[in-house]
């Protein structure tokens, strides 16, 4: 079962904010960032180059990536889902956030430029080729690859133009993105996998049984019955925040209460769903990765563990669910 928001399918809502959100930041990464030219010093001649061409074949090429793999995309996402179905709500939802500002500071800007290169060369080669189904037809004619190479000399152009700078990106967006806001990222996503943890526990009570957060097979029934559930999340997530924001000392504990749940719900579920219904999920690395996962919390917010070790932790474990989903989409195999 796909998940679904007001009949939305949540998958497909992703892919839709990514296509509309990835041209956003590139536009916003050469505006903010100082790029410059290694071959040029002039004024115009940088403003036309970086600010407007880069930027523009870098959408470009973006938009046209996902559009071409939307579905796939869609259907990893949901395939990646069963397969760490196991996994809370709460702690996907924590390290989803911080595998974006990975994917963001460290994958997407390393991986534009080639990304751009073979999406203008599957643009040409579409352009020239529109009545073959694949890359794999014999009998691609001349004007066909030297389109496609023609077609990628632009991208590889814009790529060579800031090159000396481009590769300092990463840093930049390291020391003055992600370490100004690492503090309140941390304190948004685990304020706001407590909440969640303590309202699967009331699901848990009310039912007797499958936290309905944590299973992909839940009756919609049942879920759309629990809407106070989900403003007394909200509710306390705010208050939750907001304590957290000024330091308040009752923070920690609800921090550690809301583990303790989380291995609770996560036992109780694994039993009792396993006893209930064949279709409960039990992907063995979906378990494996749980306990990573929720053993990783003493890296992450114990007080006692250095700060290089608790960044280190993090870095690796957005990497896995980044490779996760790389591996699934390379993978799956569309109908």
């Amino acid at each position: 079962m796909s998940r679904e928001i007001r009949g939305f399918l949540l998958s497909r809502l992703i892919i839709l904010i990514s296509i509309l959100a990835v041209p956003i930041v590139i536009f916003l990464i050469f505006a903010f960032v100082d790029f410059s030219l290694w071959f040029s010093t002039d004024p115009v001649l940088n403003f036309w180059l970086i600010k407007v061409l880069c930027p523009t074949v870098f959408s470009v090429s973006w938009l046209f990536f996902l559009i071409l793999f939307a579905n796939r995309f869609s259907k990893t996402i949901e395939s990646m889902d069963k397969t760490v179905g196991i996994i809370p709500l709460r702690l996907k939802i924590f390290y989803g956030i911080n595998a974006l500002f990975i994917l963001f500071i460290f994958v997407f800007p390393l991986i534009t430029p080639v990304i751009a290169v073979l999406s203008f060369a599957s643009i040409a080669w579409h352009m020239t080729t529109y009545r073959k189904k694949s890359w794999d037809d014999s009998g691609v004619s001349f004007l066909t690859k030297f389109t496609m190479v023609l077609f990628s000399a632009l991208p590889i152009f814009c790529t060579v133009c800031i090159i000396t700078t481009y590769l300092d990106l990463p840093i930049f967006l390291w020391n003055n993105v992600w370490l100004p806001i690492r503090d309140y990222v941390f304190t948004f996503s685990y304020c706001l996998c407590t909440a969640l943890a303590i309202g699967s526990l009331f699901i848990l009570l009310a039912n007797r049984g499958v936290s309905e957060y944590e299973q992909l097979f839940a009756d919609p029934d049942k879920i759309k019955s629990m809407g106070h559930v989900k403003i007394f999340e909200l509710v306390f997530f705010v208050i939750l925040f907001v304590l957290a924001l000024y330091k308040f000392e009752i923070v920690p504990f609800f921090y550690y209460a809301g583990f303790v749940i989380v291995v609770l719900v996560s036992i109780v579920n694994y039993f009792s769903g396993k006893s209930k219904t064949q279709k409960f999920s039990g992907h063995i690395f979906g378990y494996i990765l749980a306990g990573i996962f929720m053993s990783s919390n003493f890296f992450l917010f114990n007080p006692e563990v250095s700060l290089f070790l608790s960044n280190w932790t993090w870095v690796a474990l957005a990497a896995i669910f980044i490779i996760i989903f790389v591996i699934t989409f390379i993978r799956f195999e569309e109908i």
